[in-house]
């Protein structure tokens, strides 16, 4: 890779950009800083957890087995099975499951092997939805392809519109990363939806890597899910994989660990680079996940919190912006005017830090990045903190929002003399 593409992922890394933004911006109003610009669990993981991983303790001293233990397999099977109503023969334990430190880090894994094996057919390109979760565009960059930015707008659900995907696109495709619920925007894509990628990729020989580590966070009904579509179109798992995350679900970022389900020629690849220059899951680490995806009640009570958080941000913030609550994921996705601005002055006068939208975009073939109007919060505190957070952001919001709503009139009333 050149370094001209090494540098633009610095260039373009959210965070980093960020933090350029809001240098020698002091966070004011007398407040505590809130960093709400990044997607970190506050809650709590389970206490039994900590004992989990006391008990076996022991698996400190032994490498971990890349492909984990029996009882991690069975366990997410159990509740991959459970969740989307899968056929028990569809999903086989042994070589369509594997435990990933991390899901980041698996998601931009996967790029090496699907490029690799799309370029030798001439096949490069990574699509996503624009805006994308970062990790997507820098490994499609590290493994030598060409992110495209597919559009994902209010019209078409915040999802990439199949309706603007050229045939040409489908063909050069090496793989497509499918968020849903959405990060940041908190959509939900429909079965009929997913089945139609499914059906696309089959057709166009590309893969689909179905990033669904918000899956168990939604305001209403359980989101379904790609292995739900492939189900349906006949219970195969190839061109298909599926990536899902404890950081989210358990609020356990802490832990790193997740684990993807699916193509057994893909998981078979992802083992293989684990063995060259990856990180298996430790022994105790996989104990304790054992015990989070075989449990519910956890998973029920961080819902509730959320679902309690949407509340209060459509109390404290839907006067200024309407309706917000998202259909799942724990992230506001707000339209304020100007992204950076609104950064700048939440952290200058309430002390709280949020991520532009635009950082998550590239611009269109306009010009037009279709992020540059929102901010990203993550309410990820419990509901009491969130809700003075909601708070001091509406009061700095409120009046940024009267500023542009009284520039626009006066604009107005201007152009008619």
């Amino acid at each position: 890779m050149t370094a001209d593409r090494l540098d633009s992922l610095v260039t373009f890394h959210p965070f980093t950009r960020l933090n350029t933004l809001l240098e020698g911006v002091q966070p004011g109003g007398g407040n505590t800083p809130l960093l709400l610009h990044v997607g970190e669990p506050q809650f709590s993981p389970p206490a039994f957890v900590a004992q989990a991983i006391h008990e076996a303790a022991t698996g400190w001293s032994k490498y971990p087995p890349t492909a984990g233990t029996d009882s991690f397999r069975t366990a997410v099977k159990s509740w991959l099975d459970r969740r989307y109503g899968l056929p028990t023969e569809m999903v086989d334990a042994t070589r369509a499951i594997l435990p990933v430190a991390g899901t980041r880090e698996a998601l931009f894994q996967i790029a090496l092997s699907a490029v690799a094996l799309g370029a030798v057919k001439g096949k490069t390109k990574v699509l996503m939805g624009n805006p994308f979760y970062h990790a997507y565009a820098g490994a499609a960059a590290v493994a030598g392809g060409t992110p495209e930015f597919l559009a994902s707008d209010r019209a078409s659900n915040f999802q990439p519109d199949l309706k603007q995907i050229t045939a040409a696109q489908l063909d050069g495709a090496a793989m497509v990363y499918l968020c849903s619920p959405a990060n940041p925007q908190g959509s939900v894509a429909t079965l009929d939806y997913l089945k139609q990628w499914l059906t696309l990729a089959r057709k166009h020989d590309f893969l689909i890597a179905a990033d669904e580590c918000y899956a168990e966070i939604y305001t209403e009904m359980p989101p379904p899910g790609a292995l739900e579509a492939a189900r349906d179109l006949g219970g195969a798992l190839d061109h298909l994989l599926v990536f899902h995350s404890l950081s989210k679900r358990s609020s356990a970022p802490g832990l790193r660990s997740g684990f993807i389900a699916g193509d057994p020629r893909f998981i078979a690849r992802q083992a293989q680079l684990v063995n060259y220059g990856g990180v298996a899951v430790p022994l105790p680490i996989l104990a304790a996940s054992t015990r989070l995806w075989q449990d519910e009640d956890h998973v029920a009570a961080n819902r509730a919190r959320y679902r309690r958080n949407f509340d209060l941000a459509q109390e404290i913030l839907g006067p200024i912006f309407g309706e917000i609550r998202p259909e799942g994921g724990f992230f506001l996705w707000l339209e304020v005017g100007d992204g950076e601005r609104a950064a700048i002055e939440l952290w200058k006068h309430a002390a709280i830090k949020v991520l532009p939208g635009g950082y998550m975009a590239r611009g269109d073939a306009s010009g037009r990045n279709p992020g540059a109007r929102f901010i990203r919060v993550a309410l990820i505190l419990e509901p009491d903190e969130t809700a003075a957070a909601l708070r001091r952001m509406a009061k700095v919001l409120e009046g940024m929002m009267a500023m542009s709503k009284s520039g626009k009139t006066a604009a107005a009333a201007g152009g008619t003399r």
